[in-house]
């Protein structure tokens, strides 16, 4: 007899469950439904269908209206709820429409515009038998219309205002386009760059990420996801998809407990408890088990522990594929395994669809295990305000726009405002930066005048037309002040193997256009313009295709055609002192150290968004002072994979300064990242000091205060990411080095100082023991501040 999902009787993959992480208090759903609601809006009613009267549910919160519902609903009616289907040639709309008015969807997804929706939603409302309202889904991950930097670059910003507003004004636009529900934001935490949805997430860190998913979710649903310019914010990949082994997309993640809890579960944790309405369930297998079919993750942990009360959606595909991750031998114990885990939403297939009346009429699958999913559905769609008004997102046909795409519908201050926020200023030797709007700039490389990678990945309903590219921004920041001089140099990569399999990544518009001239030719049309120049600046990188889903990489390096315009760049400006700026484009870490080594500055832009353009050259020209700070550590090379900083304690650590042939560290390069985590450099120059505590114990329940100066010695007003970072030194297992555990933002005017205050209390100082216990031990701890994770002020106190 198979056991279930492989696990003991308990559902627990551990030996002893873990303690609970954190109260959540009220549900956001038990206060949506504290609102109230209309009864059955009468407006359902008007075109129903003439077989069935509308039914009238009594009552006007949530509880009441689900239960009436579930009571008159057919257990194929139910079913067809838990199906999540995307339009496409195999499904035209009118197909869905017929599918729509009999019951058989529940939910749509990418189907992005009021006039597309608009008749799905006026099928299922007037033409299906109990008029249940559809919601509509799109992955808007950094932006809709209006495109801003990928969250990566957002997570640079070290400004949790700046990723709320990204996303309420994605959420602005998206839903004024019909659509209900992100799967978004992306939290998964990741130590290996390779891994090509890196791009998509907020680094490396779980504090960091988990401020990010924060805000995220609060930007994404304001007030209330009911409100009409509000979407509901789907937390993904639950969980531990940044782990899979490798870096390679869609590969098994095998993980000790302890270091799940730690590292990996926090974001997820921290965006339930900001309220997301729903979860999307990753594709990996954690520990053996395929998320999809995990019970102890999406039941015991995601609903008991943690009081998630919204809908689990499944990822595309992803419950036919239990058969390929070999738990499942058929559809039908697929459909089976996920429905008893506690997935709520088949994505993309019809595998509840065909195989659940069999599952129910067998008793494999009980009624009660499908009306729990059910309930979550219909739940999602009250607390999205649609059984109140179905079309409150989609409005009437007097209201659509003429242009869905139209300028004015564009928020650039926004976007050009954030971006400019997310540059992280590596190297700046001589004080090369910034620019002078004078003389002649030759501007080269294959990412110059590239607006489709200027979008980033995942840039939902983005025109590339409309972004501006580098060299659209430097003409109108130069104007008529300064000559520019602009050559590609080389294609982002001449490797026709990779460049094939990017562009079939795409339906719609190549990922990559090759030049059709020689290397060679391009190159030196490229010196050209640089022997021409006072300054040169190189945009270098990767396409947006290559930080993308399933776009894992072996190499780091920028690419052997980019890496050669370099080269001869270089070597055409040696003995000039003319200066080579690099401008980064790229969505995950990048092994730079001839560009380290050789570039006069170096500048990370990540991908920019829709005014990615104008915002570097706000920093280029000095309109802008750099603030960001990398989100996660940048490596040497592929060989030091996993690199990042809050790396466990062990026996035999590497002193830098002090070689020994018997430390933990490698022999060819020196060991630690190339850039650490939360660097990054600015036009002036910060310095801390005085740190001091003000007690030197700590009482349980009580906290103390870390307070540190900050002033700001350079000539240009500027801000400042001012890190806090806890230290437990001796403990009952081994600890990481260091934890960020808090972080400020400081605008400082040139020659200004101030006085900044941390609270410290016993919550920060909690870890998982052996027994998945939170706990924090007594004893020393030492609290660590400084302007990156290595260069640190330390004091220490003792937990009583």
């Amino acid at each position: 007899m198979r056991k279930t999902n492989g696990q003991p009787s308990d559902g627990s993959p551990f030996p002893t469950r873990p303690a609970p992480v954190g109260a959540t208090g009220v549900s956001r759903r038990q206060a949506l439904a504290a609102m109230g609601s209309a009864v059955w809006a009468a407006s359902f009613a008007a075109g129903a269908a003439q077989a069935q009267p509308q039914p009238v549910i009594q009552g006007s919160d949530k509880t009441t209206l689900v239960d009436g519902l579930l009571a008159r609903m057919s257990v194929a009616e139910k079913i067809g709820q838990l199906r999540l289907i995307s339009i496409g040639p195999e499904m035209p709309q009118a197909r869905l429409i017929e599918e729509i008015a009999a019951g058989r969807i529940g939910a749509m997804f990418n189907t992005v515009t009021r006039q597309d929706n608009r008749p799905l939603q006026e099928a299922a409302v007037h033409q299906s038998r109990l008029g249940i309202p559809l919601f509509f889904a799109y992955d808007i991950v950094h932006g809709h219309h209006t495109v801003f930097p990928i969250s990566l670059g957002l997570a640079a910003s070290w400004d949790m205002a700046a990723v709320a507003r990204s996303a309420r004004v994605a959420a602005i636009e998206a839903s004024a386009d019909g659509i209900d529900m992100t799967f978004a934001p992306m939290v998964d935490v990741t130590h290996d760059p390779r891994w090509g949805r890196t791009s998509e997430g907020f680094g490396e860190d779980p504090y960091l990420v988990s401020e990010c998913a924060r805000a995220s979710v609060q930007g994404f649903q304001g007030a209330s996801a009911a409100r009409p310019d509000s979407i509901m914010a789907a937390v993904k990949h639950f969980a531990l998809y940044g782990a899979v082994e490798g870096g390679r997309d869609y590969n098994t993640v095998d993980m000790s407990p302890m270091r799940m809890h730690q590292i990996y579960l926090p974001p997820y944790h921290a965006a339930v408890e900001a309220g997301a309405g729903g979860v999307m369930v990753a594709l990996n297998s954690i520990n053996g088990v395929p998320a999809t079919a995990n019970t102890w993750l999406l039941q015991d942990l995601l609903r008991r522990q943690w009081g998630f009360r919204g809908v689990t959606i499944s990822d595309h595909g992803a419950i036919t594929e239990l058969m390929k991750h070999g738990v499942a031998r058929d559809a039908r114990e697929a459909a089976r395994l996920a429905i008893k885990a506690g997935v709520d939403l088949s994505m993309a297939d019809q595998v509840y669809l065909e195989e659940l009346p069999g599952l129910i009429a067998s008793g494999e699958v009980t009624v009660a295990e499908l009306d729990a999913a059910v309930r979550e559905v219909l739940g999602t769609k009250f607390d999205l305000g649609l059984f109140s008004d179905p079309f409150r997102r989609i409005g009437s046909a007097a209201g659509d726009p003429a242009d869905v795409n139209a300028e004015n519908r564009l928020h650039r201050p926004d976007t050009r405002a954030v971006a400019r926020e997310t540059l992280v200023l590596l190297e700046n030797r001589q004080q090369t930066l910034p620019l002078r709007k004078t003389g002649t700039i030759a501007l080269v490389g294959p990412l110059a005048d590239s607006s489709l990678d200027m979008l980033g990945s995942w840039s939902a309903a983005g025109v590339h037309g409309q972004a501006v590219t580098l060299l659209d921004g430097m003409r109108q920041a130069l104007g008529s002040q300064a000559r520019l001089l602009h050559a590609r140099g080389a294609n982002v990569t001449d490797d026709a193997k990779i460049v094939d399999y990017l562009n079939y990544l795409n339906w719609d518009t190549p990922e990559i256009t090759p030049d059709p001239r020689p290397a060679a030719e391009m190159i030196a049309e490229a010196v050209r313009a640089a022997e021409q120049a006072d300054v040169v600046v190189a945009a270098v990188g990767e396409a947006r295709g290559m930080s993308h889903e399933s776009s894992s990489r072996t190499s780091l390096e920028l690419p052997a055609s980019q890496r050669a315009l370099l080269v001869a760049l270089k070597a055409a400006l040696a003995g000039t002192g003319k200066p080579l700026v690099v401008v980064l484009m790229n969505g995950r870490p990048l092994a730079v150290n001839w560009e380290q080594a050789n570039a006069d500055a170096l500048l990370e832009t990540w991908y920019a968004g829709t005014e990615g353009g104008h915002a570097i050259c706000d920093v280029l020209f000095g309109d802008h002072n750099p603030s960001g700070k990398l989100p996660i550590s940048f490596p040497r090379s592929v060989g030091q994979i996993p690199v990042y900083y809050n790396h466990l304690r062990i026996g035999r650590p590497y002193t830098p300064g002090k070689p020994g042939n018997y430390t933990s560290q490698y022999f060819e390069e020196a060991n630690g990242p190339l850039y650490p985590f939360g660097y990054g450099l600015s036009y002036s120059r910060f310095t801390l000091s005085g740190l001091t505590l003000s007690t030197p114990r700590l009482a349980r329940g009580q906290r103390l205060t870390a307070s540190v100066t900050l002033a700001n010695e350079g000539s240009h007003d500027g801000a400042a990411v001012v890190q806090l970072y806890i230290e437990d030194p001796y403990a009952s297992v081994a600890r990481p080095v260091k934890e960020l555990k808090g972080f400020q933002k400081v605008m400082l005017k040139a020659g200004e100082r101030r006085t900044l205050r941390f609270e410290v209390g016993e919550d920060q100082l909690k870890f998982f023991d052996a027994q998945l216990r939170q706990v924090a031990e007594s004893g020393a701890f030492n609290v660590q501040v400084g302007l990156d994770s290595q260069d640190v002020l330390q004091q220490s106190f003792e937990l009583e």
